[in-house]
C-alpha cells in the first residue's frame, strides 16, 4: 500500500512540475520574439508570405493563444487576413481528459479566392509543386503501404469508438468576409458581415445559436441578408441531431425580383437520427412573400424507399399579389377578381417508396377540387383522382382587346407564324417516360363560353401510349362521349378519336362558342377520325375519317330558302312576288348527311333535309384551313310552299329542283353565304319545259280521244236510231282510254 501511495505522490509531483514548467515558460518566453522565425518557416514551406503585424499572446489558465493583425499574401496579393484569433482551452479539462474549449473568437476574417482565365484557383498554389522525383516516390510509397485491417482503434466496423466528450463555452465569429471571383465567367460572390454566436456547446445538451450574413452575386445581380436563430442539440455519438425554436429570415433583392425586396422565413423544429434513419418536422413553416407553407412530417428511411407520414398545407394566398411581390409581370385575366384565393392541403402516407396523398383539397377561387393521389418511386407512376365542383375557365383567359388594337393583336400571331418555324406539339421523350392513371370529374366547366356539365375524364399513359378511355358530359340539353389515343412510341405519333354526340342543341352552343346563330336543332354526331404527326399543320393535313350527322326539328336562321324557291317559281309563272314578310328562318324536320374528312377539307355528298313543301338536297365542301364553304343545294318542289300567288305550284313546277348556292367565308355569317343560283336555273327551266310539253301532249291526246269518241257515237246513233244515246255511251266506255 505504501508503494502505491508513493507512486501516486510521484505522479502528482510530476504533473505539478510539468504545470509549473509550462507556467514558467509562458511567463518567461515572449512569443513575439519569434515572429521572424515563424514568418520564415511559412515562406519556406509554402508560397505564402506571412505578415504578423499584431501581438501574439498566450495564457496558462485557461490555456490559450491569441493572434492579432495577421495577413498571408500569395504572389503579392492578399489571400487571407484576420484581425484577431483567440483560442482558449480549459487547462484542467485537459488533465481530466475531457477537453473543453473556453473561448474561440475569430474577428475580421478576410479571404480572397480567385479563379483565373485558365480555370485555376489561387488556393491551389499555396503549396509549392514537389519535384518530379519526390512526387513519384510519394506515389510509390503510398502504393506499397499494406492495407491495415479495420479495428476498434482505427474506427472500423469491428469495434465501437468511445462517445466524443466535447464542450465549448463560447464561440464568436464576427466581421468575417469571403470574396470569390471567377475570371472565366465574370461571376463574383461575396460573403460579408458573417457572424456566429454560440455558447455552452455540449454534446447531449441543447445550446443556442445565432448566425448572420450577407451574400451578394453579380451574375445575376442578387443579394440576400440572412439571420438565423435556433437551439441545436447533438448526441455524443454524433448520429442524432435536433433543431428547435428555429427562426430564420432572409431578405432578398436583385434582378430576379425587378429590384423589389422579398422576404423568406423558416420556423419550427426538426430532428434526425442517422442510425435509425428517421427524421421529423414539427410545426415547420416556410414562407415567401405572401405564400406560407406549414407541415408536420415523419420520415422513416433515408434510402430509395422512404416512408412519409404527415400533413402539408399552403394557406390561402393571392397569386397576383405573390407575382407582384416577387417583381414578376402581372397576369392579365378577363376577370380581375380571379387568382386571388388559392389554397392547398393534404395528408401524406402510404407504404415505403409509395407516398400517397389523401384528403387532398385544392382551392382555386370559388372552385374546389377534392381527391387523392400517389407516386411510385420505383417506376415514377402517378395516380390521381380529383373531383371538382365548378370552373369557369374563361375568367382566367387574357382580356379581349377591342378596336384597332384587337385587330393588330389578332394579326400578329399570323405574321409570326408565317415567319417563325413551327415547333413540335408533344415532348415525345417525356411522354414515353410517363406512367399515369388519372381520373378527373367536374360538375360544371365553362370554356370558350361553352358550358359542359357532369364531366368525367379518365386518362392512362404507359410506354408512350396515352389513352383517354373516357371523356363524357352533358352539353346543351344533350350529352357526349369520346375516347382518344395518342401513340407516341414512334417519332411520328398517331392520333385517333371516336365520339358520339346525342341531341345537343346547336343554336345555344354555336351562339356561345362562336357567336353564330345560323342553325338550330338537336344535333346527333358520330365522329371517327385519325391523323399523325407532331405539329398542328401536319395533323390537319393528315386528318382522315368520317363525321355522320343528323339534326332533328331545326331551322336555318338568317336564311329563307322558301323565298329563294319562290323566286324561281315566280319566274316560271311569269309573275312577281308581292309578299314582303318572308321572315329570316327556314324550318326543317330532319337534316342528315356524312362528312368525309380529307385533311383540311370536309366533303359532303349526301346532304338531305325535309322542308315545308320542299326537299333539300345538296353536296359541297368545307375548307377549314381557308374558312371557306362551297355548297350546291337544290330545293325539290314536292307541294305547296307559300301563299303568294306568284309562288303557286302548278303542274309545271312539281318535282322541279330550284338551285341555291352557298359559297364564301363561313365566318362572315349565313346571310351572305347562300343565294338563288341563277346560272343553274337554266337546267331547272329545261325540266319545267319538259313538264309543260308533257302536259300539252297529254292535253292534245285527250282532245283527240274526245273527238274520236264523239264521232263514233254520232255514227252509232244514226244507225240505231233516236233514243239509243245512253246505250251507245255505255258501249264506248273504256274504248278510248
Amino acid at each position: 500500500m505504501k508503494a502505491i501511495r508513493y507512486v501516486l505522490i510521484a505522479i502528482v509531483a510530476l504533473v505539478v512540475l510539468a504545470i509549473a514548467a509550462i507556467a514558467i515558460a509562458m511567463a518567461v518566453i515572449n512569443p513575439n520574439d519569434y515572429k521572424p522565425q515563424i514568418e520564415k518557416v511559412v515562406e519556406e514551406k509554402t508560397n505564402l508570405d506571412l505578415i504578423l503585424e499584431g501581438d501574439i499572446g498566450w495564457s496558462f489558465i485557461p490555456l490559450g493563444l491569441e493572434l492579432n493583425d495577421v495577413e498571408a499574401t500569395l504572389d503579392g496579393e492578399r489571400l487571407i487576413a484576420l484581425k484577431q484569433l483567440v483560442a482558449q482551452v480549459d487547462f484542467w479539462s485537459l488533465i481530466a481528459m475531457s477537453p473543453q474549449v473556453s473561448t474561440f473568437v475569430l474577428d475580421g476574417l478576410d479571404a480572397r479566392l480567385t479563379v483565373d482565365e485558365q480555370g485555376e484557383g489561387n488556393w491551389t498554389r499555396i503549396m509549392p509543386e514537389p519535384a518530379d522525383g519526390v512526387a513519384q516516390k510519394d506515389k510509390q510509397d503510398v502504393a506499397s503501404e499494406p492495407e491495415q485491417p479495420a479495428t476498434a482503434e482505427t474506427g472500423g466496423e469491428q469495434g465501437s469508438s468511445e462517445p466524443l466528450n466535447f464542450n465549448v463555452e463560447n464561440v464568436q465569429i464576427s466581421n468575417a468576409q469571403v470574396h470569390y471571383s471567377d475570371l472565366q465567367t465574370g461571376q463574383t460572390v461575396t460573403l460579408e458581415d458573417f457572424t456566429v454566436n454560440a455558447s455552452n456547446i455540449t454534446l447531449g445538451s441543447e445550446f443556442p445559436l445565432e448566425v448572420g450574413f450577407r451574400v451578394e452575386t453579380t451574375q445575376p445581380q442578387f443579394s440576400v441578408d440572412g439571420s438565423i436563430q435556433a437551439r441545436l442539440a447533438a448526441n455524443e455519438a454524433l448520429n442524432d441531431f435536433a433543431v428547435s425554436g428555429l427562426d430564420a429570415e432572409f431578405k432578398m433583392n436583385g434582378e430576379a425580383f425587378a429590384g423589389k425586396s422579398v422576404t423568406a422565413k423558416l420556423g419550427g423544429s426538426a430532428n434526425a437520427n442517422l442510425e435509425n434513419e428517421t427524421a421529423t418536422l414539427s410545426d415547420f413553416t416556410a414562407s415567401l412573400a405572401n405564400l406560407t407553407l406549414t407541415t408536420n412530417l415523419d420520415v422513416k428511411g433515408f434510402g430509395d424507399k422512404p416512408a412519409v407520414q404527415g400533413k402539408i398545407a399552403i394557406a390561402e394566398f393571392s397569386l397576383k399579389d405573390l407575382l407582384d411581390n416577387l417583381g414578376q409581370p402581372v397576369v392579365e385575366t378577363t376577370d380581375a377578381e380571379v387568382l386571388q384565393a388559392i389554397a392547398f392541403s393534404t395528408s401524406i402516407g402510404g407504404a415505403a417508396g409509395k407516398p400517397a396523398l389523401s384528403d387532398l383539397v385544392i382551392k382555386l377561387d370559388d372552385t374546389t377540387f377534392e381527391g387523392s393521389g400517389s407516386y411510385n418511386l420505383d417506376n415514377g407512376g402517378i395516380v390521381f383522382d380529383l373531383q371538382g365542383d365548378k370552373l369557369d375557365a374563361d375568367r382566367y383567359l387574357p382580356p379581349k382587346v377591342e378596336g384597332d388594337s384587337a385587330k393588330a393583336t389578332s394579326d400578329a400571331p399570323a405574321q409570326t407564324a408565317s415567319t417563325s418555324p413551327e415547333g413540335d406539339l408533344l415532348p415525345l421523350e417525356t411522354l414515353r417516360s410517363l406512367l399515369l392513371d388519372i381520373d378527373l370529374g367536374l360538375g360544371e366547366l365553362v370554356v370558350s363560353n361553352l358550358t359542359i356539365n357532369e364531366i368525367k375524364a379518365s386518362t392512362t399513359a404507359s410506354n408512350g401510349l396515352l389513352k383517354m378511355d373516357e371523356f363524357s358530359g352533358k352539353l346543351y340539353e344533350g350529352s357526349f362521349g369520346a375516347n382518344a389515343t395518342i401513340d407516341a412510341r414512334s417519332d411520328t405519333p398517331k392520333w385517333s378519336i371516336n365520339s358520339d354526340v346525342s341531341n345537343v342543341q346547336t343554336l345555344p352552343m354555336l351562339a356561345d362558342v362562336a357567336e353564330v346563330t345560323m342553325l338550330s336543332g338537336g344535333a346527333n354526331l358520330k365522329i371517327n377520325a385519325t391523323t399523325s404527326g407532331n405539329r398542328i399543320s401536319v395533323l390537319r393535313d393528315k386528318a382522315d375519317g368520317q363525321i355522320s350527322f343528323n339534326l332533328a326539328e331545326g331551322e336555318f336562321r338568317n336564311m329563307n330558302l322558301t323565298r329563294m324557291a319562290c323566286q324561281g317559281i315566280a319566274l316560271v309563272n311569269q309573275d312577281q312576288l308581292t309578299t314582303d314578310d318572308w321572315g329570316d328562318t327556314t324550318p326543317f324536320n330532319d337534316m342528315r348527311g356524312t362528312l368525309e374528312i380529307n385533311g383540311n377539307t370536309f366533303d359532303n355528298t349526301d346532304l338531305v333535309a325535309s322542308l315545308a313543301g320542299m326537299k333539300l338536297e345538296g353536296k359541297g365542301t368545307v375548307d377549314l384551313k381557308q374558312s371557306l364553304v362551297d355548297y350546291k343545294l337544290g330545293l325539290r318542289i314536292v307541294g305547296e310552299i307559300h301563299r303568294d300567288n306568284a309562288c303557286r305550284v302548278t303542274e309545271y313546277v312539281e318535282d322541279v329542283v330550284i338551285p341555291v348556292e352557298c359559297r364564301g367565308d363561313f365566318s362572315a355569317g349565313a346571310a351572305s353565304l347562300c343565294s338563288f343560283d341563277g346560272s343553274r336555273f337554266r337546267d331547272a327551266l329545261k325540266d319545267i319545259a319538259a313538264n309543260a310539253a308533257r302536259k300539252k301532249a297529254n292535253e292534245e291526246v285527250d282532245k283527240a280521244k274526245d273527238k274520236a269518241e264523239q264521232k263514233a257515237r254520232e255514227k252509232l246513233e244514226e244507225k240505231l236510231g233516236e233514243g239509243a244515246g245512253d246505250k251507245v255511251k255505255d258501249a264506248l266506255k273504256g274504248l278510248f282510254k
